[in-house]
């Protein structure tokens, strides 16, 4: 008898565990998508003229197509607002952060590639091979390649978390959203967002470090 109450109980506490420990993880989903929105929702713009004139513009790497052969839509609209934003004068230089990190995937290069397929000249261009993630991307702009104002160019979600990153670390920051791909909206994209603003949340709180630093690049 004794023994089939202390199981009882323990299962009880074990349960209200659980049910503590899931509100928690809920509350930090719900509180770091609603800071990521807050802090960069007036820096985030799809209007060029709502945007101020920088010397960068940051593009975020990414494949330029997909496992199926087809192109890649987040490439092909990134790039087509990096030109527009590029042509009028609102930057005058293009750093490109992507991953290299594995022998024949290279999202710098490809985005240069067709960045200057579209008549940008490869000199207003920068490579950063080191941006393995949004976070690192935001942080090396500032520690390895010396700037603390930029214009980030992607999709709004993306926007929002790079600036959201950036000015919690100091860095004036703001986004020109590029056109989004409805097409691969669902709800496994958006699940994947909702985990990755979680982690840049998480990371800015603990100040994690970029995954790679290394000598500094200074665009001049």
């Amino acid at each position: 008898m004794i023994d089939w109450c202390f199981s009882s109980k323990r299962k009880r506490a074990l349960a209200k565990l659980f049910l503590i420990s899931s509100e928690l993880i809920i509350l930090l989903f719900v509180w770091a998508n609603f800071r990521v929105i807050v802090v960069s929702n007036s820096y985030v713009s799809n209007d060029m003229s709502a945007l101020p004139n920088v010397k960068v513009g940051i593009v975020p790497g990414t494949i330029r197509y997909l496992s199926s052969g087809n192109p890649n839509l987040y490439f092909s609209y990134r790039i087509n607002a990096a030109v527009k934003l590029y042509q009028s004068g609102k930057v005058s230089h293009l750093l490109i952060s992507g991953d290299n990190g594995i022998k024949g995937y290279n999202e710098p290069l490809d985005m240069k590639n067709a960045l200057m397929e579209q008549g940008i000249p490869e000199s207003v261009i920068t490579l950063d091979y080191a941006g393995f993630d949004t976070y690192d991307s935001m942080i090396r702009a500032k520690e390895v390649f010396g700037q603390d104002r930029y214009i980030v160019i992607s999709q709004e979600f993306q926007n929002e978390r790079a600036v959201y990153i950036a000015r919690r670390f100091g860095i004036e920051a703001f986004g020109y959203s590029a056109q989004d791909v409805k097409q691969y909206g669902g709800l496994r994209t958006k699940i994947r967002e909702t985990l990755a603003r979680v982690k840049a949340f998480v990371e800015v709180q603990f100040g994690v470090k970029p995954t790679f630093l290394g000598e500094k690049v200074l665009i001049k």
